[in-house]
């Protein structure tokens, strides 16, 4: 394991309805809440308010508790806050400017970057918990204008699905990792058949990089996802030499 020196991963967690102590770590390959994900240390911090039915639909009110939620963490010593659901890019503004660390609330925040290592004809498939609330509004907040969305980007959900169900339980209900690859990599394979376009595949959800290798592999595409990100911007903080980027 590489050394960090000081460096941590603070995230920023919808409610569970259970309490912060009872939540046992997710030992699922490449979860954000598995200890062995991250050569880091990483934190977490509760959203007070912020449950899945008010988070994805963008309830404007939820901007003060992620700000302050934000604030305890850095508070605590992390030196990158992310988040554990991408709708969260909302209030990216919000809460990058209300700390003094770097701020990745979202895997969303890769889509501009990713335009440009593309041809202009290839398109951007975005596979998201629920595709009915991934519209302009979130495509706003990431600098891109609704004609490059329709021509660029193809948006598919698993709502309805048996983790989009879970997840809207009081208290959470868990998903098994099976369950959730196999609602990620048909949405994604769905998405290719109507679409041959799609080169790369682009996962919003902070649940889903537990199936991008399965995505990888029934797609043969480049798969984006929140580990990734958070892994490449912790690195950016190294004065050592040491390797904390993406394995």
């Amino acid at each position: 394991m590489s050394t960090f020196k000081g460096r941590s991963l603070g995230i920023l967690e919808l409610e569970r309805g259970i309490p912060p102590e009872a939540v046992e770590p997710n030992h699922n390959p490449n979860s954000i809440r598995n200890p062995s994900t991250f050569s880091f240390p990483t934190m977490f911090e509760t959203v007070s308010g912020a449950w899945v039915d008010n988070v994805v639909p963008g309830d404007p009110r939820m901007e003060t508790p992620y700000i302050e939620a934000a604030q305890r963490l850095v508070e605590r010593g992390a030196s990158v806050i992310s988040s554990n659901c991408g709708f969260s890019v909302r209030h990216q503004a919000a809460v990058a400017a209300a700390v003094n660390v770097p701020v990745i609330m979202s895997s969303l925040l890769l889509a501009p970057s990713i335009l440009l290592q593309l041809p202009a004809a290839a398109k951007i498939a975005i596979l998201t918990y629920d595709s009915k609330h991934c519209g302009d509004d979130i495509f706003e907040v990431l600098g891109i204008s609704r004609a490059t969305r329709e021509a660029r980007f193809v948006v598919g959900g698993i709502e309805g699905g048996e983790f989009w169900r879970n997840s809207l339980e009081k208290p959470v209900v868990r998903t098994s990792l099976k369950s959730i690859q196999e609602d990620v990599a048909a949405c994604a394979e769905r998405l290719r058949t109507t679409n041959p376009e799609i080169k790369c595949v682009l996962l919003e959800c902070a649940e889903f990089p537990i199936a991008a290798s399965v995505v990888r592999e029934r797609t043969a595409l480049p798969v984006y996802d929140l580990v990734s990100l958070c892994k490449t911007t912790v690195a950016a903080l190294a004065r050592d030499g040491s390797d904390v980027g993406p394995r």
